[in-house]
């Protein structure tokens, strides 16, 4: 059985930083997309980077792109999501998500992902 636990989420000032950690287990992720999704209230899960690990290849949204960057630990089965010169309008709960059997590109929609964990608040105050 899959499982991904985040981990990390907390308050923050404008400006400050964060590193979210999402820790895998339960099959091989050698062949596998992982990525970090945020969801505030009443709005729908919003895509924020992702990378396949058989490649390395990376991609994200336009409103976190060089301010936050995606990363793996194979040896740990571990995600990280660095967060830098975080926005109010970064606060969420944010979602790590895998899928299997991916090679290139990584999907940046929420439904091509089947294994979600149960997410980490992240506050970020003005």
């Amino acid at each position: 059985q899959v499982q991904l636990v985040e981990s990390g989420g907390g308050l923050v000032q404008a400006g400050g930083s964060l590193r979210l950690s999402c820790a895998a287990s339960g099959r091989t992720f050698s062949s596998c997309a992982m990525g970090w999704f945020r969801q505030v209230p009443g709005r729908e899960r919003e895509f924020v980077a992702a990378f396949t690990r058989s490649g390395g290849t990376t991609t994200y949204a336009d409103s976190v792109k060089g301010r936050f960057t995606i990363s793996g630990d194979n040896a740990k089965n571990t995600v990280y999501l660095q967060m830098n010169s975080l926005k109010p309008e970064d606060t969420a709960v944010y979602h790590c998500a895998a899928e299997f059997a991916v090679w290139g590109r990584p999907p940046t929609s929420s439904a091509q992902y089947h294994y979600w964990g149960r997410g980490t608040q992240v506050t970020v105050f003005s």
